[in-house]
């Protein structure tokens, strides 16, 4: 007999249940658990944190391109695309496990126990996560809760979303005599009265370029934080929606035209707020400059 995972089975197979399916008070908590009698001798397996990119599955790393075709499970998010998926080796369980704004599919915890259990069957398991695990991806969370269980866990970096944007539409997120910083922030607005808690009197400060990552809804809160803490009016804002995709948009503004501009986009976005954002190329995207040229 075959478990689930392909492998001969020598007792009773993994079975993955939500905990909310389970009789007792105490469990119903929506968090996945592992029904097993499994075998004690079999060697304990690994965790993979995998950045999948931005999207483009051609900005994969080869590392990550080589953890997917040894996995025998993928546990991946909403943005991920199929072409990044397939990857994955033949037969590979794939395990969505995805978010979005106020839905999320697993809960935080139930994803963490989940690659615990999973990894205790003797499984390599990729968790696969859009842009880099670590810049807003809750990398460290996971990583925390495989090291506690006594997992290995290992970090493949990806790019992230907020550089390929800033690469993508020709903005450098940094440039002498014009931006010497650049900050990182997310627009995620987790408390009461939808407003993100940054330190809005050092990101108002010139010369140096903000990244929002989840800043879509926000935007016009983050604009007039912004513009109260003194930053201008006219500083350039860059919004890229689906960064890396075929089905990117850019939209060039300013600081004061930001809460608008965002109004036109409804897909995964980010905002590049800077000087350096001037520079952008908001014309015809990349990949259709180069089929030209090719073309020619």
């Amino acid at each position: 007999m075959r478990d689930l995972w392909g492998r001969t089975a020598t007792s009773a197979p993994l079975v993955i249940v939500q905990e909310a399916s389970l009789p007792t008070d105490r469990d119903r908590n929506g968090r996945f658990v592992a029904l097993t009698g499994g075998d004690a001798a079999r060697p304990l397996g690994r965790v993979l944190l995998v950045g999948a990119g931005p999207g483009d599955p051609e900005l994969l790393t080869l590392k990550a391109v080589r953890a997917l075709a040894g996995a025998d499970v993928v546990v991946h998010d909403r943005l991920i695309p199929q072409a990044v998926l397939d990857h994955a080796r033949p037969g590979a369980r794939l395990i969505y496990v995805g978010k979005r704004k106020s839905h999320h599919s697993v809960p935080q915890d139930g994803i963490n126990d989940l690659l615990v259990a999973l990894a205790r069957e003797g499984l390599t398991v990729v968790r696969l996560k859009a842009g880099d695990p670590f810049v807003f991806g809750r990398g460290g969370e996971e990583l925390t809760a495989c090291r506690d269980a006594g997992v290995p866990c290992e970090v493949i970096p990806g790019v992230s979303a907020g550089l390929a944007a800033a690469a993508s539409a020709g903005a450098p997120v940094t440039h002498r005599g014009v931006a010497q910083a650049v900050t990182f922030v997310t627009g995620h607005a987790a408390g009461a009265g939808g407003e993100p808690d940054l330190d809005w009197a050092s990101l108002a400060r010139p010369n140096q370029t903000v990244v929002v990552y989840m800043g879509l809804s926000t935007a016009p809160v983050i604009a007039a934080r912004l513009a109260e803490a003194g930053r201008a009016g006219s500083t350039p804002a860059l919004l890229v929606e689906n960064a890396s995709r075929p089905e990117e948009r850019r939209v060039l503004t300013s600081l004061a035209g930001l809460a608008d501009a965002a109004a036109s986009l409804d897909g995964p976005v980010v905002l590049i707020i800077g000087e350096v954002a001037a520079m952008a190329d908001t014309g015809r995207l990349a990949d259709e400059r180069l089929l030209e040229r090719a073309t020619a």
